[in-house]
């Protein structure tokens, strides 16, 4: 299939592409407006958004409740830095504390702040509780991963893209295979392991859902050798696999619990690093921070995000719908989609197809029947439309998804 191109998006195209870093490939679509689960384009069209600004956008683009929080805030306050209180702040921590049951939180800006703001906090937890020698301490994380792009984080990564030709490296992480009991299980012999950092759900790998019974296994190994359990739930909580968080579908409380994307609703840049006294407090004045952490408009913006998810049950919803999305799916029995996994509506299908193109020419075949979503990963292909999506839209996408593969008949 030839994707047409008019001449108003090219034009976008082409300016964005004169001026701007070439670090991403997107589709050829220039987008200018969207209201819960639609998105329009600058000619009009109207789309299906089936990536969510990678579950960014879990309340639905530019939800009333939240575009009026930030409105309200902006003509009031917008940044005063750390260096003094502002009347919002406390409000916040209290909130979101109180909801996730931890003592404290560190509110930050972008998920791969709040990463590396945990890394630092387990370091300086194994130096002053664990007494683990200073500069030995060590992390356990997980092959395949995806927590961020900054130097320290791509030092652990084993995505090529991500990682290659970025060196020299940070040290003090150990890789296991994700999934891998055992391999975790050598891995925390290791006195200076400080903590066990991980997506409960890898995201980025193509929705790849571990086996029933691991996190909570993990969790309980973690436990047993005096480790702390970090949960990335930047991309699976906030009630995107159907629970607030994705490690609840375990009971697992993570010592520390990393939030971000749909913490603002998509309209904010925030992310918040959650844990008790014992492991928050080893951090003292000066030693970490950010200039626009903890900001008003921040602040107003996450409670009122948050409480949309809670006010419209939106981990319910994902739920009940994200199994009946799988379902039609599978129902479709085509012989171009070898699997389908994923949790709440967090989930992903796997093309497959003789052609190492096929997952990205089926994207676009998508877009031009009004569904956007992209490949990961070459054959993986994330489903992840905001929670507000009705039953009735996903019966109208599932028909788009099912009237699109027609597009893989050919160049077999």
């Amino acid at each position: 299939m030839q994707t047409v191109i008019n001449s108003l998006t090219q034009q976008y195209i082409d300016r964005e592409d004169r001026y701007n870093a070439h670090n991403y490939h997107p589709l050829p679509v220039v987008l200018q407006k969207g209201e819960g689960v639609y998105v329009w384009d600058v000619d009009g069209k109207r789309y299906f958004d089936f990536l969510s600004g990678y579950s960014a956008l879990n309340q639905g683009h530019c939800h009333p409740k939240i575009v009026e929080a930030m409105i309200e805030q902006a003509s009031m306050l917008t940044l005063t830095s750390r260096a003094f209180h502002n009347n919002l702040m406390g409000e916040f921590a209290e909130y979101i504390t109180r909801l996730f049951c931890y003592d404290k939180v560190l509110p930050m800006n972008a998920g791969a702040e709040a990463v590396e703001t945990a890394l630092k906090l387990a370091r300086r937890w194994g130096y002053v509780k664990k007494g683990i020698p200073d500069a030995q301490a060590k992390v356990i994380v997980c092959s395949e991963n995806f927590h961020g792009r900054t130097i320290n984080i791509i030092s652990f990564s084993t995505d090529p893209d991500s990682h290659d030709g970025f060196g020299p490296y940070t040290p003090g992480y150990v890789v296991v295979p994700f999934n891998d009991i055992p391999a975790l299980g050598e891995a925390l012999r290791d006195p200076n392991v400080c903590g066990f950092l991980l997506e409960p759900i890898q995201g980025e790998a193509g929705v790849v859902v571990p086996d029933e019974g691991y996190l909570s296994t993990a969790f309980e190994m973690c436990k047993a050798a005096n480790v702390l359990f970090i949960a990335d739930e930047i991309q699976t909580g906030l009630a995107r696999t159907g629970r607030m968080l994705a490690c609840d579908h375990e009971q697992v409380k993570p010592d520390m619990l990393i939030l971000g994307k749909a913490l603002s609703g998509g309209v904010f840049p925030v992310s918040a690093v959650l844990c008790n006294d014992d492991i928050m407090l080893n951090i003292k004045p000066g030693e970490h921070g950010s200039n626009l952490w903890g900001n008003p408009m921040a602040c107003k913006v996450s409670m009122a995000a948050l409480q949309v998810l809670i006010d419209e049950n939106l981990a319910e919803k994902a739920d009940e719908l994200g199994n009946y999305l799988r379902d039609e799916i599978r129902a479709l029995n085509s012989p171009f989609i070898s699997l389908v996994r994923g949790k709440g509506l967090l989930n992903a299908i796997v093309i497959n197809h003789p052609d190492a193109n096929a997952a990205w020419r089926y994207c676009l075949e998508l877009k031009e029947n009004g569904l956007l979503a992209k490949p990961t990963h070459g054959d993986k292909i994330r489903f992840a439309p905001p929670l507000v999506i009705t039953k009735d839209q996903i019966d109208t996408c599932v028909q788009i998804i099912k009237r699109s593969l027609k597009v893989l008949e050919s160049g077999i």
